[in-house]
């Protein structure tokens, strides 16, 4: 797959009454305000919704140290991004993951977005781990179409943890999930065919946003 650009358009939502916080990847310096760090050459692209960063799926990728759902105990995560044909069938395009504060250690609890690729169209793959817990939320029935922007979504209510895709509800399972710590975000993804981390589709994505409220897409 080739990378994939994400437009500004990627929310994560936060605890039931905290604020949003809305990141807008127009910009390779700075997103959200936050400082990047940048592997491989991540480019600026131009869309009809406005910039985008794109990933060549294979060594671009974007790191931040921060969580934006760091002790969040209920959370809606949007990402718009499109995922260009021509990449690997398994690429993670985000990534959050907690940092022991004493080891400076990556921990194993994090939540991330994957796609898998069948017969050249795409399904999500969602998982969520902290405490003993964890789940993934993947229909491999539900099939989308590559080098076309969409809107997923990983939401969570305290008890259950739902995703989207477009704004339809693609999965759920009840879970517990204990709130997470601070950072980081191993952002390799929006390689090309996906975003962040390992393996990433190419492709280009739109600002993350985050709520503190579970907030299913069709009523935001």
């Amino acid at each position: 797959m080739r990378l994939i650009a994400l437009l500004s358009l990627c929310l994560i939502t936060f605890a039931a009454d905290g604020p949003s916080e809305t990141w807008r990847f127009d910009r390779l310096d700075q997103i959200g305000g936050h400082a990047t760090t940048i592997l491989g050459h991540p480019r600026l692209i131009d869309t009809a919704a406005g910039k985008a960063i794109a990933f060549n799926g294979k060594d671009d990728a974007i790191f931040l140290d921060v969580h934006p759902l760091a002790g969040a105990e209920t959370f809606t995560w949007e990402v718009v991004f499109r995922p260009d044909p021509g990449g690997d069938p398994e690429q993670r395009f985000f990534h959050l993951q907690e940092r022991d504060p004493k080891t400076g250690q990556d921990t194993q609890t994090r939540m991330l977005f994957e796609i898998r690729v069948i017969d050249n169209q795409w399904c999500l793959d969602s998982f969520a781990l902290s405490g003993s817990e964890s789940k993934a939320l993947i229909d491999r029935a539900k099939l989308h179409s590559l080098g076309q922007w969409h809107h997923a979504a990983l939401v969570y209510d305290g008890r259950e943890l739902r995703n989207y895709v477009d704004g339809v509800l693609e999965g759920s399972a009840p879970l517990h999930l204990t709130p997470q710590g601070p950072p980081h975000i191993p952002r390799r993804a929006y390689q090309p065919r996906q975003l962040f981390q390992r393996s990433h589709p190419p492709g280009a994505h739109d600002p993350p946003r985050a709520h503190p409220l579970p907030v299913p897409p069709n009523q935001r």
